[in-house]
């Protein structure tokens, strides 16, 4: 049975992807930065509240997990819950003000980072591509292309369900207890996804 899953949204599912347009986000980047998200992660005292708007020409509602909001990830309120039930200290929120096209309030959502960093990927038992240059943030960058096969050190990850690794950008691992909570939440099974998809760590 798998162990560990990079948990992402799903980039499977087809269609349109969501229509919801972060209308506020350039006010809230601090110049030169393009992204909201800082180099070291988390979520900062913002200027104002992220504001959200769900456009319908532009795609389809938001499900549970949605990725591309300025390099936060989108997340409902019930899957919000699961995160922080299961494992308060690995994520970050901060609730948006969420309209639908009329202009009414809709969903609750928040942006949602993961906040804990684990250098946990055991390398010598691991089968993937270690690229080492000064051109990455860390120096060193654990590329996936062609498929990995991931192992981690249990020791390191102790009682974490949720981390980032230095190298590896913005894959998020989870652990088989986080993914079950997400499951027995009736959020994600193998006939609907409602946004969530996750990758056998060991099978990539």
């Amino acid at each position: 049975m798998e162990k560990y899953f990079l948990l992402e949204p799903d980039s499977t599912r087809g269609g349109r992807g969501h229509g919801v347009v972060f209308e506020n986000a350039k006010r809230l980047v601090d110049p030169p930065r393009l992204v909201l998200r800082p180099h070291e992660g988390g979520i900062p005292k913002f200027k104002e509240v992220p504001r959200l708007v769900y456009s319908p020409a532009k795609g389809e509602p938001p499900e549970d997990l949605e990725g591309g909001m300025s390099g936060y990830w989108l997340v409902s309120k019930r899957l919000k819950d699961v995160f922080e039930k299961t494992d308060p200290a690995g994520f970050e929120f901060a609730e948006c003000d969420y309209r639908l096209a009329d202009g009414s309030s809709g969903p609750t959502y928040f942006l949602c980072d993961v906040v804990r960093v684990l250098d946990a990927v055991d390398e010598e038992a691991s089968e993937l591509n270690i690229e080492i240059s000064d051109k990455y943030y860390a120096g060193k960058h654990y590329s996936f292309s062609g498929g990995a096969r991931l192992s981690f050190r249990d020791e390191v990850v102790g009682s974490a369900h949720v981390f980032r690794t230095p190298y590896s950008g913005n894959y998020i691992v989870c652990d088989r207890v986080l993914h079950d909570a997400i499951v027995d939440a009736g959020i994600w099974s193998a006939a609907r996804s409602n946004g969530i998809w996750f990758i056998d760590a060991a099978n990539i």
